[in-house]
């Protein structure tokens, strides 16, 4: 594909995740993303077959932004805090955003319940939870952190996260109520001098 292929496909899923965040995943058709991108139907079908395409390829594009986010940071030197951190404070900022893809992401896997390993969805949880856990036992092993079971509390930390979403986009969540999950996970895994 060459350079301005790339950047038109960059710019089509852009875009239509601007459509996702506003209409969710249910009621967004191939229309909808022609419209938003002032392109032709045939345009759009030069890249994407689908709707469900182009929500998978968004899914992916922000996991690469995040992990590049990341391994820049590992590269750089930081510590297991402050990496740990960065991450929780990242996830606080999609948590407080109002334009993010929580509502089209579980709109598209409660339509395509798949338990399999190849449900994104689970992927990226399980991703999540590995990363935490590498973090947490780096920060164990530079005397950063306390914690028996880094794994459990790796996954505890991504189920604390995930509720959060579900609450952001049910009834609601305020930045107090974020911050005081973020300090308690914290407050579990820092040594206090």
């Amino acid at each position: 594909m060459g350079e301005k292929s790339v950047q038109k496909k960059k710019y089509i899923l852009e875009t239509a995740r601007k459509v996702f965040v506003e209409k969710g995943f249910k009621s967004v058709t191939m229309k909808d993303i022609v419209e938003a991108c002032e392109i032709s139907r045939g345009g759009l079908y030069l890249y994407f077959d689908s709707t469900e395409q182009i929500l998978m390829e968004v899914l992916q594009m922000e996991a690469n932004e995040t992990d590049d986010v990341f391994t820049e940071k590992i590269t750089q030197g930081d510590t297991a805090a402050d990496i740990l951190t960065l991450f929780l404070k990242e996830q606080k900022k999609e948590l407080l955003q109002k334009n993010n893809l929580t509502v089209a992401v579980y709109e598209y896997f409660f339509a395509h319940k798949s338990t399999d390993k190849n449900n994104m969805l689970r992927r990226q949880f399980d991703a999540g939870v590995r990363v935490i856990e590498k973090l947490i036992g780096a920060g164990i092993a530079s005397g950063e952190f306390y914690c028996e079971d880094p794994k459990g509390a790796a996954a505890n930390i991504m189920y604390v996260l995930e509720g959060m979403k579900i609450d952001a986009q049910t009834f609601g969540i305020t930045e107090k109520m974020v911050d005081a999950q973020l300090l308690y996970i914290m407050q579990g895994l820092i040594i206090d001098d």
